[in-house]
């Protein structure tokens, strides 16, 4: 069913590869559309003996066993009248329809109805290809698609869009970067199999108030995507792998058999990860099904088979600029979009090449979906207060439209050039941005541009502002209501655990067999996906924890005997992958593809596959003069690790998000190691650093070390040389000690400061690279929390409470009672009452770190409190004999 425009409207980009939805809400947030928990869904097609078509993941996985029957690329085949897959034909409509539907299930299922939506193309497909399109949307059950023009109003029901365009409305509307009218910009797309280039030009606000971007030429090369890079880097893999290992090399290039098809999909996997580990790093491993080592590609690899490769993209860029009589020079800006195009080569290549500093941003793939929204501007009804048409960079998705570095050379961080001044009385779609965001250092305020127009006496013209959307804008809390509740067990469980991933929730329940009964349900409705019971049992389990691809399953001290359990379960399936003994007092890291097992007895760090349990790599722990081996491991965080759910500790729930690619071990002859999480490769060691009892925090390319004793110092170390620290504060006197340290903001970290004997003057002291050092009072508290760039000081003995600091150290909210965790990096809940592993009404509220209040919403009811995880809308907890999910957030 379609929903009314109550300003919820859905964007589409169907892609080659993959495709991207992007969803608004009424009151202006977006958030991209998950498919299987993830934001991106393969447009693969693949028919079964029944003639029914799977789309996405199912079809890649199906695919494996059946090639014949998969179609990777159905929009590759537009042109086509049908297309065989297994007995049966199918149209190109039919196929693009299937991967229509599954996106406006995915819809309904976030928001009970089709909201209506805009869907992009290629701006150079004629009209018989826009036809399929149309023809498509019809077959998919989409209301009857009209196309956007500049000669009058778009009718209602499904709206097209060229693509182009709308990366251009995104560039301008949600990055506010300025591009006068009769300006253009170059939008270079490269996808997974395509690439396209437009130069669109704008023409000013149409009569109906869109902004009026006309494609003036376009161009690609329709060859020429990232499966090309991926293939290069298989070649060379081949010539690598193949002269030791001829027989594998032979099963896996031209496989026959079901097992051979899946090895060799999983070897392009492999290969697809690591060019994109070579994008952030020097040096990748690629393990080669049926081969013991890994092999190992570098970023000089990629670079010397991608250069000729890219060549040809930035000729036929250059061609398509010159097409529209412009110079590369004479553009407003060069926005780069599609996933692949944030390999750091390709804008470096175009920047040297053409002279223009391009714009690339950390999530490529999502500007053109989410430009599509700006098609279907919210109603005047639904705008809060002094919104705008245009949708404010407030109103944007949770996530910051940063501009990414192209490699660790600095002057070649992207964009260098300053955005052009406008023409007088000249505007650009949206008109002058909205007053800056009262929160986030990453905003640039053009005031001197505004002073110099002033002086110039330019009429109209406004003060620029270049804004970084709010990455974690205010959730809106509602009372909480339940969603489902499972079935009761038979006797009441001695333990009971919770865990949620993306739009998943595990429950987990201790039997009186000692096993733990498992399963994973749909966070949003309850639905259950699979249900398991634990190979093994043992008396005590201490934890679950999602991580990418599955669950683990975490045995609590055993006592006397070999240790405890470690159980890793398939996500998909609830399957048992791997299990592996560790000792009392072992802990693991996990990473996006290894977990780091500390081996206390053994003395040593341990590198083992997610999913497969496999050791991939053993690194012996250093050792002083007494042979002692004791050692703190610490893995390094990122903005998005950071901002993310908390433990009730304050620790994220998933520290594996963002490019989390190394650990630093402290070692017990105070030297600190950084090493690659992947292959265990030793990247930079430094002695005399720390002992593995002081505080260290890894953040981004930041390690900060304070000396866990009186008199201290708080130290910064340069994560990519480990050279001489930079000392950011210390202490004044003798008696003070710090009680917690974390990291608060890009090259800012903040110390809990005690002093001996003294809770009351207890302080929070925050210093920064170049900045004079803050503090500010917080009264016996004992434990920070991050939050962006707030924080959340909290006392967690016999009164506990919280109080939330602004960066600049005032109390938005001052000595709450109860106990406070991160949602994400802008909001938070309070639960009234400490944890309980007892069954309880808990009271729970929940606040934006810029609201004014907590907003209180309501009881869990009988909940044993210490059981609950929770993502940005859904809580799950168990209760006495059952599960139940709570929906506190739309």
């Amino acid at each position: 069913m379609v929903g009314q425009h109550d300003g919820s409207a859905l964007g589409v980009d169907l892609g080659t590869s993959n495709t991207v939805a992007v969803l608004r809400w009424p009151d202006g947030r977006t958030r991209p559309l998950l498919f299987d928990g993830q934001p991106i869904l393969p447009s693969g097609v693949y028919a079964d003996a029944e003639g029914a078509l799977h789309v996405g993941r199912d079809a890649q996985r199906l695919g494996q066993a059946e090639p014949r029957r998969y179609e990777p690329n159905p929009k590759r085949r537009v042109d086509e009248a049908t297309v065989p897959l297994g007995d049966r034909e199918y149209s190109p409509a039919e196929l693009l329809a299937a991967t229509l539907r599954a996106v406006a299930d995915s819809a309904v299922g976030a928001v009970g109805f089709l909201p209506p939506a805009v869907v992009t193309y290629p701006a150079a497909w004629d009209e018989d290809r826009r036809q399929v399109l149309h023809d498509a949307l019809r077959l998919a059950g989409w209301p009857e698609a009209a196309e956007h023009t500049l000669s009058g109003p778009v009718p209602p029901g499904t709206r097209l869009l060229k693509e182009p365009v709308a990366a251009a409305r995104y560039y301008t509307e949600t990055l506010r970067r300025p591009v006068p009218v009769g300006a253009a910009i170059a939008v270079f797309d490269f996808g997974g199999g395509t690439l396209d280039v437009a130069v669109v030009r704008n023409e000013g606000a149409d009569p109906w108030g869109d902004s009026g971007f006309r494609v003036v030429s376009t161009g690609g090369v329709p060859d020429l995507g990232g499966l090309d890079l991926d293939a290069a880097l298989v070649e060379l893999l081949g010539e690598l792998v193949g002269a030791d290992h001829p027989q594998e090399w032979e099963r896996l290039s031209s496989p026959e058999t079901s097992t051979g098809r899946r090895d060799s999909q999983q070897l392009w996997e492999a290969v697809r990860g690591a060019k994109e580990m070579l994008s952030r790093g020097l040096i990748s491993p690629v393990a080669v099904p049926g081969v013991e080592e890994a092999a190992q590609l570098t970023r000089n690899d990629l670079e010397r088979l991608a250069t000729p490769l890219l060549a040809r993209a930035v000729d036929e860029t250059r061609k398509v600029i010159a097409a529209a009589d412009l110079e590369p020079t004479g553009l407003a800006g060069l926005f780069l979009v599609g996933g692949s195009s944030r390999v750091p080569l390709v804008a470096r290549m175009l920047h040297a090449e053409l002279g223009v500093a391009p714009t690339v941003l950390e999530q490529p793939e999502l500007p053109v979906a989410e430009g599509a929204l700006t098609d279907i501007p919210l109603p005047r009804s639904a705008r809060p207060a002094g919104r705008s048409a245009t949708p404010s960079p407030a109103a944007g998705p949770a996530r910051t439209p940063t501009p990414t570095p192209l490699d660790d050379d600095p002057e070649l961080t992207v964009p260098v050039a300053s955005p052009p001044a406008p023409a007088p009385g000249a505007g650009w779609p949206g008109g002058p941005a909205a007053a800056p965001a009262t929160r986030r250092r990453r905003r640039a305020v053009w005031v001197t541009l505004g002073a110099v127009l002033a002086l110039a006496g330019v009429a109209g013209a406004g003060v620029l502002y270049w804004l970084n959307r709010d990455p974690y804008p205010a959730l809106r809390f509602r009372n909480v209501s339940e969603i489902a509740r499972t079935e009761a067990a038979p006797e009441r469980p001695t333990g009971m655990f919770t865990a949620m991933l993306d739009d998943r929730a595990y429950l987990a329940q201790q039997l009186d067999d000692d096993r733990l009964d498992v399963r994973a349900v749909r966070a949003g409705t309850g639905d259950e996906l699979w249900r398991v019971r634990s190979s093994v049992s043992t008396p005590q389990w201490a934890s679950i924890q999602a991580v990418p691809g599955g669950l683990l399953l975490v045995g609590g001290t055993s006592g006397p005997g070999p240790g405890r359990e470690l159980l890793f379960l398939d996500g998909d399936s609830g399957q048992q992958r791997w299990r592996h003994p560790i000792g009392d007092n072992d802990k693991v890291f996990v990473g996006p593809r290894t977990a780091v097992w500390v081996d206390r007895a053994g003395g040593r760090l341990v590198g083992l596959g997610v999913t497969d349990g496999e050791q991939k790599w053993v690194k012996a722990s250093p050792h002083d003069r007494y042979d002692d081996t004791d050692t703190q491991v610490v893995v390094l965080s990122t903005d998005k690790s950071l901002g993310g759910a908390s433990y009730y500790t304050g620790k994220p729930r998933t520290p594996w998000v963002g490019d989390v690619d190394r650990l630093v071990q402290v070692g017990a002859d105070r030297s600190v190691r950084l090493i690659d999480l992947s292959s265990g490769k030793l990247l930079r060691e430094r002695p005399n650093v720390a002992d593995v009892d002081d505080r260290v925090v890894a953040y981004q390319d930041r390690l900060y070390v304070t000396e866990n004793q009186s008199g201290y110092r708080l130290l910064s170390y340069d994560l990519e040389t480990l050279g001489e620290p930079t000392t950011l504060y210390t202490s004044p006197d003798d008696q003070r000690r710090p009680l917690d340290l974390v990291a608060c903001g890009e090259h800012r970290a903040c110390v809990l400061e005690g002093r001996t004997g003294d809770a009351e003057r207890t302080e929070v002291v925050a210093a920064a690279e170049g900045e004079a050092v803050r503090r500010w009072a917080a009264p016996r508290a004992e434990d920070l929390v991050p939050l962006g760039e707030h924080l959340l000081a909290r006392r967690t003995s016999s009164d506990q409470s919280v109080t939330l600091y602004d960066p600049r150290g005032k109390a938005v909210l001052a000595d709450r009672t109860g106990v406070g965790v991160r949602v994400d990096g802008g909001n938070l809940l309070i639960f009234a009452e400490p944890p309980s592993t007892v069954e309880d009404d808990r009271s729970v509220a929940g606040m934006s770190v810029d609201g004014d209040m907590p907003f209180e919403m309501g009881q869990l009811t009988d909940v044993r409190s210490e059981s609950c995880s929770w993502n940005a809308e859904v809580i799950a907890c168990g209760a006495e004999k059952n599960f139940v999910l709570y929906r506190f957030a739309d």
